[in-house]
């Protein structure tokens, strides 16, 4: 999907300022049943996935270790950081067995860029040991196998069974939490009871999706601080519109990404993912910064 299409899919929307969201937005909004309110997050999953056709996990992988590893990394830090680091983590520890026995102080220098390397290391080491011990160097598809290993909780053990193993799981993190709470489908703040609640709203199928989906949103428009509201293209369908920035031309501003023109956060996007040539772009400029820092050195 070119990139030029992602732009008319934020603009076929009436949310750029129309007389038919402002309205939305300012009309007193009824008690909403919990049916109505089922119905209404489902056409919300229907119109994220028309906003986000590409929707995917934007942490770089190839096989179920890498992810299970580049997750546990993304703790408190950005997925391009992650990305970032783990093409020479992965060139210097490449299965479970070689990061189980490596050197600790040498693994906290090669993962420093992604914070709290020192937690970070000990849980890494300790899930490899628990891999090459307990699943034969194998990272299981089984969430109950997952949870066990050190610093995997459900939400990286869903992010896993999701995106390498094919199983349906709801991954709640900071956006999607967010999101969720925004959306009115929940006023939980645990992730578990978060997840617990929207399980029930959408059908396993869709899990999965879902997830990057509203992770996408949350990223791109829906934003902590400063949400994008005016250029937001499921505002009339938000209970929370309004908390963030209703000028249209302000809220444009505020996109990140594709939405505002520039890459995404993996450095080895999939095919077709708007934004891709940029994110090539700032791999190469990357690379040649890390070049010209090894020179000066």
């Amino acid at each position: 999907m070119a990139e030029s299409k992602v732009r008319k899919a934020v603009a076929k929307k009436p949310v750029a300022g129309t007389a038919a969201v402002k309205t939305a937005a300012v009309k007193p909004r009824k008690p909403e049943s919990h049916l109505a309110m089922v119905r209404r997050a489902r056409r919300i999953n229907r119109e994220l996935a028309e906003l986000y056709p590409y929707a995917h996990p934007e942490l770089d992988f190839e096989n179920p270790f890498q992810l299970l590893v580049a997750t546990v990394l993304s703790a408190q830090t950005t997925d391009l950081r992650v990305n970032q680091t783990t093409p020479a983590l992965f060139a210097k520890y490449p299965t479970p067995e070689d990061m189980a026995a490596a050197n600790p102080e040498e693994l906290e220098e090669v993962i420093r860029p992604t914070g709290f390397f020192r937690n970070k290391a000990k849980s890494l080491i300790g899930l490899s040991i628990a891999l090459r011990d307990e699943f034969g160097g194998e990272v299981p598809g089984r969430l109950a196998d997952l949870v066990t290993l050190p610093g995997v909780g459900r939400k990286t053990a869903n992010v896993v069974l999701g995106n390498a193993f094919g199983v349906p799981g709801i991954t709640v993190d900071t956006h999607f939490g967010r999101l969720a709470r925004r959306f009115a489908w929940t006023t939980e703040d645990d992730p578990v009871k978060v997840e617990a609640a929207v399980a029930e709203i959408f059908p396993k199928s869709e899990w999965t999706m879902l997830s990057h989906r509203v992770v996408f949103h949350g990223r791109r428009i829906c934003h902590s601080q400063k949400p994008a509201c005016g250029a937001c293209p499921i505002a009339p369908l938000c209970p929370s519109y309004g908390e963030g920035e209703t000028d249209p031309e302000k809220a444009r501003k505020l996109l990140k990404y594709e939405m505002g023109g520039q890459p995404g956060q993996r450095l080895r996007p999939p095919a077709d993912f708007p934004g891709e040539a940029a994110a090539r772009a700032d791999a190469a400029v990357h690379h040649g910064q890390v070049a010209d820092l090894a020179v000066d050195a």
